[in-house]
């Protein structure tokens, strides 16, 4: 049985070609002043062609593991949440009007939520004869009479949520601003706004996350 031949470098290798530990050939001069490396995969001082620490090829690229990737962002999604609100009612009666001694406030109105989603949401009162059906429908029962079929719409823009008054005919207010809005003039809303509408009704903002 033949012997293999010693590594010049005096590493123990398994093959009789080139070193396996530092990839000299075998058999050669031993070298003399091999300058010393560092790994670029662990860092350890080394001479030679392979990582004595971490058995790096000096020859290879280093394989850099990617950044684990950053958690998406928590999406928010958006709803109102109508009441008959009785504060509201009684600024509106207070006002007077010529209906309105004949408005009552309704003995039960149960709340309602509706999710905001797209661009826009409509907001009114559904008429089949008119081809109106808001996203947004105040139809009732009970039925707030002072709310228009094509009241109000929330645009969603880059800045958030605005309110835009549709011409309706009683108007739209915002907190406790008595002056109704203008027309077609958005105006920013945010969470926990309430947008009053008709006799008694109220649309209040809520982001949940």
């Amino acid at each position: 049985m033949s012997a293999v031949p010693a590594c010049p470098a005096g590493h123990d290798s398994t093959t009789d070609d080139y070193c396996d530990v530092c990839g000299v050939p075998m058999g050669s001069a031993a070298p003399t002043g091999q300058a010393e490396k560092t790994c670029a995969a662990c860092g350890t001082p080394f001479t030679g062609r392979f990582c004595e620490e971490c058995g790096h090829d000096s020859l290879a690229a280093v394989v850099i593991p990617a950044a684990p990737a950053a958690p998406p962002a928590p999406s928010v999604s958006w709803q109102v949440v109508v009441t008959a609100d009785r504060a509201y009612f009684d600024r509106v009666i207070a006002a007077g009007g010529p209906d309105a001694a004949a408005v009552e406030f309704p003995p039960y109105c149960p709340e309602r939520r509706f999710v905001l989603d797209g661009p826009q949401v409509t907001i009114g009162r559904r008429s089949r004869s008119r081809g109106i059906f808001p996203d947004v429908d105040l139809i009732g029962p009970p039925e707030d009479p002072g709310v228009s079929a094509g009241h109000a719409l929330l645009v969603n823009g880059p800045t958030g949520w605005s309110v835009v008054d549709l011409a309706s005919t009683n108007g739209t207010t915002v907190n406790d601003d008595p002056d109704a809005l203008r027309p077609h003039r958005p105006r920013p809303v945010h969470d926990g706004d309430r947008i009053h509408l008709g006799a008694w009704t109220t649309l209040t903002l809520r982001s949940t996350p």
